[in-house]
C-alpha cells in the first residue's frame, strides 16, 4: 500500500516468461498492482510514463543489462526516487558493490522465495 491508501504499483522488469509469469501472479495476489518489461530499454520507457511505486529489476536483461537499465532511472529526475531491488541469479561478490555504485536500494539472489521479495518490496515500500 501507498501512504494514500491505494495499490501500490510495481514494475517487474523480467525477460524469462515463467518468471514473468510467476511474480505478476504472486504480486497481484498480495494486492499490488503490477506492471511488466522483458528488457532494460522497455523498463526505462515504462518507468518513465507509468512511474511506479518501485520496480523489481532483473540483473540480466536483453538490450540494456539491468545495471544500465538502474543506473539511468536513478539519474533521471522523475524515477530517481523510485526505490529498485535487483534480482540476479549471477551473484559474484562484487555484484553487491556494484548495487551500491548504482544507488539500488535492495538486492536479491535468485531463485528467491517469493516470500522474501514481498518482505523487501514491503520494507522499501515504509522506507
Amino acid at each position: 500500500m501507498t501512504p494514500n491508501g491505494s495499490a501500490a504499483t510495481i514494475l517487474v522488469v523480467e525477460d524469462n516468461v515463467d518468471n514473468q509469469i510467476i511474480m505478476k501472479a504472486w504480486l497481484e495476489h498480495a494486492g499490488y498492482e503490477v506492471l511488466m518489461a522483458s528488457d532494460g530499454v522497455k523498463s526505462l520507457s515504462v518507468a518513465q510514463a507509468m512511474l511506479p511505486d518501485i520496480i523489481l529489476m532483473d540483473v540480466a536483461l536483453p538490450r540494456l543489462d539491468g545495471w544500465d537499465a538502474a543506473e539511468r532511472l536513478k539519474a533521471h529526475p522523475s524515477t530517481k526516487s523510485i526505490p529498485i531491488i535487483a534480482l540476479t541469479a549471477l551473484a559474484p561478490p562484487d555484484d553487491c558493490l556494484r548495487a551500491k555504485a548504482v544507488n539500488i536500494d535492495g538486492y536479491l539472489t535468485k531463485p528467491v522465495a517469493l516470500s522474501r521479495v514481498l518482505e523487501e518490496v514491503e520494507r522499501l515500500l515504509r522506507a
